[in-house]
């Protein structure tokens, strides 16, 4: 089928077909009366040339110059077929010839010289890498790049990531007719099938890529606000300085877009296009290119309000000259007032300060801290409970002598404390679970913190160095430990620098710092010493809460 027939066989023809049409058919025309006028001008020549005489076309040079007419005339129609020819992707980037999505063929015609023969086979399509135009952006034109593909979004999140950007989404999906089109659209989007995004006044144009080889051509609509729109928008938002701060910080503020303006988009007001053949509203076409424009409105806001007809630059210059109007008028219309100062003389004289007021008197205790209701998946109210009394007890010491008693304990001292300040005795079950969270934060066992909390409970942070620092007394008051003992028929002690230990290995003495006894007992041999009793200042007197004579 050739091109005419094609343009013919079309049931309602394009008035861009008919034009070729009638260009066709009166280059034939002329071509039919040139060849006749030609055929005139040989018979007259024929005619008149004597019997004998030698023809045109064998006289020298006669072959070349024939050559050049043809030739001639063949530039001449091939340039009359090219002036009026409709521009394709390949010459410019906002047409594009329409491909049918069933068959994939060409429905435009083209013209075409009728001196070349024709072919059946229609030509592959000629697809530019991109029909981004940043070269004619202007203050009501912006071009934007493609996104890239993104990975790892489902279905269910959200695609944009504020709010008006959502915003813009909703309109999008509750003015759609087909969901399964929604979902195909956005999978395009996710997918980088949308080419550079172009926004003026009042439309959105891009280029999507479907199952066809040739791009399709999308627009989508959206009307511009009047001007006494724009007056209402640019009042509210000089009203605040902070809406100009957000908006140059490329944010819309939720009270700017509630000012009574419609910035973002109903349900209805957006009227997307596509040369596709598919009659949804949208298409999955038209639903890719609103995705990725959601996209666009996160990262700059400024876009939609492109979309309602103003420019960036243009609405921030009548926000700076309204701005600067209100202040101007502000200062006209109130009365002058003097700055209030203070004379350098009398900042700089001398002068006695007041005596500060006396300190309120200490409470007698620090009060009993709230109780904190049990949440699922929420911290241990006990273990609130005695954080908040801790932290009160400390507070109250602090106020009455004027020194935290625990702020230069160590990290680990700290956290014996805190264990050791645990009401009750044994390990419950909420007690295993404090010692495993101690005990990890520090990185010991939860042995060693047991046996450090036995020791802080029996001689406080002087208890705990007795655990875990030996030390060498000096001669005296550990020399006459031995005696004494004996004294109280107690077997000979064997000495090791601060400790005593029985001969049978299974209780121990040892001194402290303070001049205290600490006694210890293990199992024979064992050397798993953990503290017992009351520490005392006589060696007898510490070992009485373990035994009679005859038990050690």
């Amino acid at each position: 089928m050739n091109v005419a027939q094609t343009a013919t066989s079309t049931p309602t023809p394009r008035p861009a077909d008919a034009a070729r049409e009638a260009l066709r058919a009166a280059r034939r025309e002329a071509l039919r009366a040139e060849a006749e006028s030609a055929g005139s001008r040989r018979g007259r020549r024929t005619s008149a040339r004597p019997v004998g005489a030698t023809p045109v076309s064998a006289r020298p040079g006669a072959e070349s110059r024939t050559t050049a007419r043809v030739q001639a005339a063949h530039d001449m129609r091939q340039f009359l077929a090219n002036a009026f020819r409709m521009p394709s992707v390949a010459d410019t980037a906002d047409t594009v010839d329409e491909t049918d999505d069933d068959t994939g063929t060409d429905t435009t015609a083209r013209a075409a010289d009728p001196t070349e023969p024709r072919s059946t086979a229609p030509a592959p399509p000629q697809i530019p890498a991109t029909m981004a135009t940043p070269h004619r952006d202007t203050e009501l034109r912006r071009t934007f790049p493609a996104f890239p593909p993104r990975e790892g979004s489902s279905a269910d999140s959200a695609f944009a990531g504020t709010w008006w950007g959502n915003a813009w989404v909703d309109a999008l999906e509750q003015g759609a007719l087909d969901v399964k089109r929604l979902g195909r659209g956005r999978g395009y989007a996710d997918q980088g099938h949308v080419d550079a995004i172009t926004v003026t006044p009042g439309l959105v144009l891009a280029y999507v890529r479907g199952s066809r080889p040739r791009p399709y051509r999308v627009q989508v609509r959206l009307r511009t606000l009047k001007d006494a729109d724009w007056e209402r928008f640019l009042d509210a938002a000089a009203d605040r300085p902070g809406h100009i701060a957000a908006l140059l910080d490329k944010e819309l503020p939720q009270s700017l877009a509630d000012c009574g303006v419609p910035l973002l988009p109903g349900p209805r007001d957006l009227a997307p296009q596509c040369s596709c053949p598919d009659s949804g509203h949208p298409c999955k076409h038209a639903a890719a290119l609103c995705y990725q424009t959601a996209r666009l409105l996160d990262a700059d806001p400024f876009v939609l309000l492109l979309l309602r007809g103003r420019g960036e630059k243009g609405l921030l210059d009548a926000l700076s000259r309204r701005s600067a109007a209100r202040a101007a008028r502000a200062a006209q219309e109130g009365p002058p007032r003097s700055l209030p100062g203070v004379r350098a003389a009398e900042v700089l004289a001398p002068r006695q300060l007041p005596p500060l007021p006396m300190p309120l008197p200490v409470p007698p205790h620090p009060e009993q801290p709230p109780v904190y209701p049990a949440a699922p998946g929420g911290p241990d109210p006990f273990a609130l409970d005695q954080l908040a009394t801790d932290a009160a007890a400390r507070a109250h010491a602090l106020l009455a002598t004027g020194r935290d008693p625990v702020g230069e304990l160590t990290l680990w001292q700290d956290a014996v404390r805190l264990a050791a300040a645990r009401p009750g005795s044994g390990l419950t079950a909420t007690t295993r679970t404090l010692y495993a969270t101690l005990a990890a934060a520090t990185d010991r066992t939860t042995a060693d913190l047991a046996r450090a909390v036995a020791a802080w409970r029996q001689g406080g942070p002087e208890g705990l160095a007795v655990l875990e620092e030996p030390w060498d007394p000096p001669a005296g008051r550990f020399d006459r430990a031995r005696p004494l003992l004996l004294a109280a028929d107690l077997p000979a002690f064997r000495p090791r620098r601060n400790r005593l230990t029985h001969p049978r290995g299974h209780v121990q003495l040892r001194l402290g710092r303070d001049g205290l006894w600490y006694a210890y007992e293990s199992e024979p041999d064992q050397d798993d010493w953990w503290p017992r009793g009351t520490p005392d200042l006589d060696p007898v007197g510490a070992l009485t809460g373990l035994g009679t004579p005859d038990d050690l």
